[in-house]
């Protein structure tokens, strides 16, 4: 496992100990507080003012008038034990409190903090008053809430503590028995019962930390080892395989490896294209050069026919050139992605001025329908040059056929229709038509042009915010669609 892993797995198990030790501690604290709140005998005037109402309340009023003395008392917290030990109310009395009332009883306490009563039936009370309220479920080790402390006996009749009764010391098998938890002495279950939850956290908090940053670390991994495939030259997708198994709903970092296999696909697709655009450029260079140099040589052999050589060097000259700006053309407007200082365009006078062009030089019959003035906005020099492109490749494919120049203004756009009457183009070449070098024929030696005219109107196009799409006709023939933002 990585360095990554070891971080995130010690941050996540630091901030769960931490959380831990502030739960350990809170709980401890709460503990001590319990402890050091636990009753203790009160001796203060108010409390003998309690006793002496006690026992009055017992001699004028009987048991059941103490026992709503001892419920309704507030302020002070009055506790009256039975012959058998037991709480009048089933109240639990700590052990502390009982050794205090022992202690009093043997004259090592204040003896008023004591009160012996008996009831009409002549039976013996221990009445006494405590400063807090011991909650129910906090008894110690050693605390039994139903029996009498250690040494401690109620009263007998002479007033003296000789009565038999049970030792309230916690019988075996309780919390402060000899048994324990499972039969494991007090002191242990008592140092474990403080310890393991606080063990218990850390190791959960331990599992779930390292949970967490395997699940962090895997994806980071595996887009690593994309990144350094992706530095050696392989652009395949990595993340999909690296991850197969389900990831989380949201999960950022799954979709960041996603992600980048997209990215690499579409630099891989880039990378083939140019490479495939380095061939097909030295391909189409070859073919000039080698006409160039066949020129020269027969210059060379035939020096009557010199004028005829030079005009072929010429016309492979014109067409390296033309080439060289075609390419460069179709750099730049795949390189950039904002426009000239774009200008508004009067649509149908430049499509009626292309027509006319095409008709002198091409000897071509070209029509154009334009039913109202269009106007659109961009670069003249490069939407010339689009259109030109399009219809010159209509006059040349068409097979000497007409060919119709149509506008259709269509509410904020307006579409450019090319048609011609040539063989067109077979449907599983129709996506391919927009390619650089792209031939619909590639066994016709068409020395006119190279096949990057409609690559460069694709382009021009686009970065007009337009669109360019190529389609048969069902009665034969082409027809290609150009679609641009209309200026109203």
């Amino acid at each position: 496992m990585g360095r990554l892993f070891w971080k995130f797995f010690l941050s996540i198990l630091l901030a769960q100990v931490a959380a831990t030790i502030g739960i350990g501690g809170t709980v401890w604290l709460r503990d001590q507080t319990r402890q050091r709140s636990e009753p203790t005998l009160d001796a203060s005037p108010p409390a003998t003012i309690m006793l002496d109402a006690a026992a009055a309340t017992l001699k004028h009023g009987g048991l059941d008038a103490l026992r709503d003395l001892a419920a309704t008392s507030r302020r002070m917290h009055l506790y009256v034990l039975d012959e058998q030990g037991r709480e009048l109310l089933g109240r639990p009395v700590s052990a502390k409190l009982r050794e205090e009332v022992e202690r009093s009883l043997h004259g090592d306490g204040p003896t008023h903090a004591v009160t012996r009563l008996t009831g009409a039936d002549g039976r013996h009370y221990l009445a006494f008053a405590s400063r807090a309220w011991h909650m129910p479920g906090m008894d110690g080790p050693g605390m039994r809430g139903s029996g009498a402390g250690p040494g401690l006996r109620p009263p007998g009749p002479g007033g003296g503590s000789d009565v038999p009764g049970p030792r309230m010391d916690g019988g075996p098998g309780g919390p402060g028995g000899p048994g324990g938890w499972f039969g494991l002495p007090p002191e242990f279950s008592r140092h474990v019962g403080r310890w393991l939850p606080i063990v218990a956290a850390t190791v959960a908090s331990l599992l779930f930390a390292a949970l967490l940053a395997w699940y962090f670390s895997r994806p980071i991994r595996a887009l690593q080892r994309a990144f350094d495939a992706a530095a050696a030259g392989d652009l395949a997708p990595k993340f999909e395989h690296a991850t197969p198994a389900p990831r989380l709903i949201g999960d950022e970092l799954a979709e960041l490896g996603h992600d980048f296999d997209r990215m690499a696909a579409q630099l891989r697709t880039l990378m083939d294209g140019q490479r495939r655009l380095l061939h097909d450029v030295s391909h189409e260079l070859r073919s000039p050069l080698a006409r160039l140099q066949a020129a020269i040589g027969l210059a060379h052999q035939r020096p009557d026919r010199l004028q005829a050589s030079l005009d072929r060097i010429e016309r492979e000259s014109v067409r390296m050139d033309r080439l060289v700006g075609e390419l460069l053309t179709l750099s730049r407007l795949e390189a950039t992605t904002t426009l000239p200082p774009t200008e508004c365009l009067d649509l149908v006078e430049m499509v009626d001025q292309i027509a006319d062009d095409a008709r002198f030089e091409a000897g071509a019959q070209v029509e154009v329908d334009a039913p109202e003035p269009v106007t659109v906005r961009g670069v003249p020099d490069l939407l010339w040059s689009a259109v030109e492109n399009i219809v010159r490749n209509a006059v040349k494919h068409g097979a000497g056929g007409r060919v119709d120049v149509c506008l259709h203004p269509d509410g904020e756009l307006v579409h450019i229709e090319v048609l011609d009457q040539g063989p067109g183009i077979a449907p599983e070449h129709l996506g391919d038509v927009f390619e650089p070098f792209f031939r619909s024929n590639p066994t016709r030696n068409n020395v006119d042009g190279h096949g990057l005219g409609l690559a460069i109107a694709k382009r021009v196009v686009e970065t007009h915010g337009g669109r360019l799409s190529a389609a048969n006709r069902a009665e034969g023939g082409l027809r290609m669609t150009i679609t641009l933002p209309r200026v109203a």
